[in-house]
């Protein structure tokens, strides 16, 4: 190529390639870091979880009289028969004194009081059952009987006034002197252990009578206390309770009077093997031998 034609060419095309590089940026536009150190960015963690305070366990009826003479603590499957009968009370007082809306219905360390309120626990002492009118026995389903019915082991008029007017000789007496009958004719089957039998068995026949062992009033007939059966408790003053368990039928109902000797229930089988009647003497809840109550034979 001439000399002259290569110039022009440089004359033309060299300003064309410089316009077209002023138009190029040699730079790479700026790149926003918005975490300018990766590796060292803090891991994600949860919020620390806030803990909620546990509420309060709300204290149990009377916790505040726990092992305080004439109080009793709740155990795993009390009853308040049960409790009433091991601390010769009423269920039915009981269930005033703490004032129980539903007595079926007692929390495991819950405490009761056992002792009338304003009595000192260790000083109790007897006091005879009152008499409250004229003694009736009969089957709780029974309708009252009238007037005019009669028979010859029946009570004359004035024995019967004489009975509501003032308490018997008997239930005068205090405890050393209380008088007692056997609550059966049949011989004892079995006798008095502390540990296997807290009472007396009698052997007999469905049916046979069963008799009160000395004045008082009746704080329980039914069957809710498991392994009695049909049970009849009276007590006889503030020391003395008597209990007559496994009946056939039960011819008394509670809170009524009933007098020493007088018939009481039927010699049965309920929650038995056999027919006989286990008879307990409870002194101030603890059973004792009844055989050293009763008089000789």
């Amino acid at each position: 190529m001439p000399s002259s034609l290569r110039h022009l060419l440089a004359l033309v095309v060299l300003p064309l390639l410089l316009s077209a590089c002023s138009s190029v940026s040699l730079h790479q536009a700026p790149v926003e870091d918005r975490n300018p150190h990766p590796s060292k960015a803090p891991a994600s963690t949860p919020a620390p979880a806030v803990a909620t305070p546990a509420p309060e366990a709300k204290p149990l009826p009377g916790a505040e009289n726990a092992g305080k003479p004439g109080y009793y603590t709740v155990k795993p499957g009390d009853k308040l028969i049960r409790i009433a009968l091991d601390n010769g009370q009423s269920w039915r007082d009981l269930a005033r004194w703490n004032a129980l809306e539903n007595p079926d219905r007692i929390e495991v360390g819950q405490v009761l009081r056992v002792v009338p309120p304003g009595v000192d626990a260790s000083a109790v002492t007897a006091k005879p059952i009152a008499s409250a009118g004229k003694v009736e026995s009969r089957p709780l389903d029974a309708k009252p009987p009238v007037a005019a019915a009669s028979s010859a082991s029946a009570p004359s008029a004035s024995t019967a006034s004489s009975a509501a007017s003032a308490p018997s000789k008997e239930a005068a007496a205090d405890d050393d002197s209380l008088a007692w009958a056997w609550p059966v004719s049949q011989p004892v089957s079995t006798g008095f252990d502390e540990q296997r039998n807290k009472g007396l068995d009698f052997a007999g026949k469905p049916g046979d009578p069963v008799f009160a062992v000395a004045d008082g009033r009746v704080v329980y007939a039914g069957s809710g206390l498991r392994g009695y059966g049909n049970l009849v408790i009276i007590k006889h003053n503030n020391t003395y309770l008597t209990a007559y368990a496994h009946n056939r039928a039960m011819l008394v109902e509670q809170d009524q009077v009933v007098r020493k000797g007088q018939r009481i229930a039927e010699m049965g089988s309920t929650e038995s093997d056999t027919v006989k009647l286990h008879f307990e003497v409870r002194k101030l809840g603890k059973p004792v031998d009844p055989a050293k109550l009763l008089p000789p034979r």
